[in-house]
């Protein structure tokens, strides 16, 4: 579901390039970082006809108050029950601070316009993720 509670599958971008990146958690620093630098390059993804969406555990009020309080011009979708999530492999054991949590793994997935995974990225670094992104898709399209 997105911010606005549409049902949203990735069979609605057939045909299409999507880039699905998951995130722990709203308006947090790394991944406000993350969401800013994927809107400031929304308009560079959207000239190759690629589709960007967030996707985390928050809430669809959550993604609706980090979009407003950051300007973020992209779709950010909600998995509370981390499906999704486990199913990309995005959802499990992770080391924090030395310490081994279960969480949000940050990932991010390049799906091809036949819906098949095309290129994957586990444990991202925020920074700079977006134009990695970018890079690796015109290498692609």
């Amino acid at each position: 579901m997105n911010q606005y509670g549409k049902e949203i599958s990735l069979s609605s971008f057939n045909g299409k390039w999507v880039v699905i990146y998951f995130y722990p958690k709203d308006d947090t620093p790394g991944c406000t970082l993350e969401a800013t630098q994927f809107t400031s390059m929304k308009k560079k993804f959207e000239e190759l006809g690629v589709i960007i969406l967030g996707v985390s555990p928050d809430s669809k009020e959550s993604h609706c108050k980090f979009i407003r309080k950051h300007d973020l011009e992209i779709t950010l979708l909600t998995d509370p029950y981390k499906e999704t999530l486990r199913t990309y492999g995005a959802y499990g054991k992770k080391l924090i601070y030395g310490k081994e949590v279960e969480g949000v793994i940050r990932s991010t997935f390049l799906i091809n316009p036949d819906g098949e995974i095309a290129f994957s990225w586990k444990n991202v670094k925020a920074d700079g993720h977006a134009q990695e992104v970018f890079y690796k898709l015109k290498e692609l399209v």
